[in-house]
């Protein structure tokens, strides 16, 4: 029997609530038959699935190393922990939660420092008046001098951050620093602003590949039935499924109504009954509604949709192209 395909999920907090909740929406369950407090886990109705809740940091370096095939952790942690990670990872997708974003953030005090440009003048005049070099604290130690070189920026140095790094310039243990944050309340709060041209990525929870792991006929079955339910339900929140039936209804009437609307016909022009079912997107069923009306519609019917199962999969397709390269 081949081993099972296992799924890295975040152990704790509201990233383990959010992953929990994107699969269940997706009709995956994800369980725990030895308990709450235990470590591995399940999909219901996936027999060679096995889940393992980990810290999002260790997410990365399973994924890093081929000891999981898909795991959910943010961008930031893939980007600062794996070396050439298009190359040893995929973002498949990614998930609606986590959002934070990657910044440079400098004293407020430093009213005439707004770019990264004003920042490249003032480490290269602190270096020469005070003869060392301007100190940024930070846990994203790669991401910093990636952007930092992209950005020309040179006379400074690293001070790797192991508490809290926004408190890192009023204690003086930096000048300034790198971090993340989602609303900027915290840097505020201890007196730092974000550099205009400072954000150095926006990150949120993706859904990650490893090229690393043992891709076995089974663990790819797995992998795209799960990315199935995933897609699935993504297609179906993008839409409102709209039914109506009147005889006037042809081919050019769509044509106007895809072109105006981005409705779609999934199952092709009406029947002879004059029976038409459209995808229509949220922000348009009043206006598509009063359209099919003004045009011959007696009645209209709109109804949500909990998942639309194309042919097709371009997440798994995606995963596929990048495992055989």
């Amino acid at each position: 029997m081949s081993l099972p395909l296992v799924v890295a999920v975040p152990s704790k907090g509201r990233l383990q609530e959010q992953a929990e909740a994107f699969f269940a929406r997706a009709g995956l369950a994800l369980a725990k038959p030895g308990g709450a407090r235990d470590y591995r886990g399940t999909i219901s109705g996936l027999d060679n699935v096995e889940i393992a809740y980990l810290s999002a940091s260790e997410i990365a370096a399973q994924l890093a190393r081929g000891t999981v095939h898909l795991g959910v952790t943010g961008e930031d942690l893939v980007r600062e922990s794996i070396v050439d990670a298009d190359k040893r990872v995929l973002l498949i997708d990614t998930l609606g939660f986590g959002g934070a974003n990657v910044v440079v953030a400098v004293p407020q005090a430093w009213i005439d420092v707004r770019t990264m440009a004003d920042l490249d003048d003032v480490t290269t005049g602190f270096r020469a008046q005070h003869n060392r070099r301007m100190r940024v604290a930070t846990k994203y130690i790669n991401l910093t001098r990636n952007f930092f070189a992209q950005h020309g920026v040179v006379d400074y140095r690293t001070v790797e951050s192991t508490g809290a790094t926004e408190g890192a310039p009023a204690v003086g243990a930096a000048e300034l620093i790198v971090d993340i944050t989602s609303t900027g309340a915290t840097l505020v709060a201890n007196g730092l602003k974000v550099l205009d041209d400072g954000v150095i990525l926006r990150s949120q929870a993706n859904l990650v590949a490893s090229r690393e792991a043992d891709w076995s006929v089974d663990s790819r079955e797995s992998a795209r039935v799960i990315l199935d339910h995933i897609h699935a339900r993504a297609r179906a929140s993008k839409y409102r499924e709209v039914r109506t039936r009147f005889k006037g209804c042809n081919d050019a009437l769509l044509a106007e109504v895809h072109n105006r609307f981005g409705v779609v016909a999934p199952f092709g022009s009406p029947t002879s009954s004059g029976m038409l079912t459209l995808h229509c997107p949220p922000a348009h069923i009043y206006a598509v509604g009063s359209f099919l009306r003004d045009h011959g519609a007696e009645t209209v019917s709109v109804a949500s949709l909990d998942y639309v199962l194309d042919r097709d999969n371009p997440l798994f397709a995606k995963l596929d192209a990048f495992l055989v390269k």
